[in-house]
């Protein structure tokens, strides 16, 4: 069966009067409260439309606004095109959540010295119970990283592996749970080998393109098109805030480097679109949403907190059920929210992460008091 989305929706932003008033005096007023560069916020109503409002400073050092059109690297977000890609490809028949990955990619000549290599499967990636550490978090990759020149290419997704090559597993395959941003590198391997093409070219043709999500697109260059400066202490030993842009507006390092870890460029209004259609159950023609719910405990002192196919769910937020993905990126926060009851999804980006992670930092609050109005309002419509 050619597996297809369901129907598309075109560009469509506007902003009813209370989101103008209320939204964005609340994105002002956050601005100046905690002195980000910039923000973006866009969230859909019931009818799929999407509205959209930004406050702050696409490059504060030359004076350039954010806007609507401003662009950031979704970071981890990303990984739900890469849930949705598999998804697609199970419907089709071409492969099976619970393949081994030795399917896919068992003759690659490394592959027996992956954690637990024998007992891995797609699901056990794309949940992160394979038991596999993650490379981001070692040493020898932030040395990696902190090496990479501004001329250098993104590295393969074969030397990001090869960080976790011969590594003792974190638990047996399938019996707990730890984010490993390298197993969906693996994933993104398995989705080639089962669709003959590029991982990128799955999520674009299926749901890219017939979303009409023309302002995401993969972050596999240093040009990208409205990427909005970030700023980020990483890299400073003095801790000063680092641009991700150099004079000419390329990046300072490779974005490419995330690959099927996240690896996309995006608007709040392209994140709130795709975080309607994909956590409703409209982004694919056959039925999906129980295999990507069929979710694991993260926490054992929060048990309504489960994650899915690259989407975490808590089932006791203040507003009902919750679904979605947050991403972080030197330079760049974001995160995307969809909430069943309401029918509304919400995305938020901002250009820094300074300040903005940990327990102490602002981005969980600034989260909190954006969602809020939005929810608030709309209940009274």
């Amino acid at each position: 069966m050619k597996f297809a989305v369901v129907f598309a929706i075109g560009l469509a932003i506007a902003v009813p009067a209370w989101a103008s008033d209320l939204v964005q005096s609340t994105l002002d007023d956050l601005h100046a409260e905690h002195e980000f560069p910039g923000v973006t916020v866009a969230w859909t109503g019931a009818d799929g439309v999407v509205h959209s409002r930004a406050t702050g400073w696409a490059d504060p050092d030359a004076g350039v606004p954010m806007t609507v059109e401003s662009r950031m690297l979704a970071a981890s977000i990303g990984k739900s095109f890469v849930a949705a890609a598999v998804l697609s490809l199970h419907a089709d028949g071409a492969l099976d959540l619970d393949d081994p990955l030795s399917v896919w990619i068992g003759d690659r000549p490394w592959f027996d010295r992956l954690p637990n290599h024998a007992a891995l499967t797609l699901r056990q990636l794309l949940t992160h119970t394979g038991g596999l550490p993650d490379h981001v978090d070692l040493p020898a990759f932030r040395a990696f990283f902190m090496s990479l020149g501004p001329d250098d290419a993104a590295p393969e997704p074969e030397t990001l592996i090869a960080f976790i090559l011969d590594a003792e597993p974190l638990f047996s395959a399938g019996e707990g749970w730890a984010y490993s941003d390298t197993g969906f590198l693996l994933v993104g391997l398995a989705i080639e080998a089962a669709a003959g093409v590029p991982w990128t070219e799955v999520v674009r043709t299926r749901f890219l393109d017939p979303l009409a999500l023309a302002d995401t697109e993969p972050s596999d260059r240093r040009d990208l098109a409205r990427l909005v400066v970030g700023f980020s202490a990483l890299g400073d030993p003095t801790g000063s805030p680092v641009r991700t842009l150099d004079t000419d507006g390329r990046m300072v390092w490779h974005p490419g480097i995330e690959g099927a870890g996240g690896g996309f460029v995006t608007t709040a209004a392209d994140l709130a679109r795709w975080g309607w259609h994909l956590w409703s159950g409209r982004a694919l023609e056959a039925a999906y949403l129980d295999e990507m719910f069929d979710a694991v405990s993260i926490d054992p002192d929060a048990p309504g907190r489960v994650y899915g196919l690259a989407v975490s769910i808590d089932h006791d937020g203040a507003f009902g059920e919750v679904r979605g993905h947050g991403g972080w990126i030197p330079g760049y926060v974001s995160t995307l929210r969809y909430y069943p009851a309401q029918d509304i999804a919400i995305a938020i980006q901002i250009n820094t992460d300074v300040g903005m992670l940990g327990a102490r930092g602002a981005f969980d609050g600034i989260e909190r008091a954006i969602s809020t109005v939005i929810l608030d309002e709309s209940e009274r419509q």
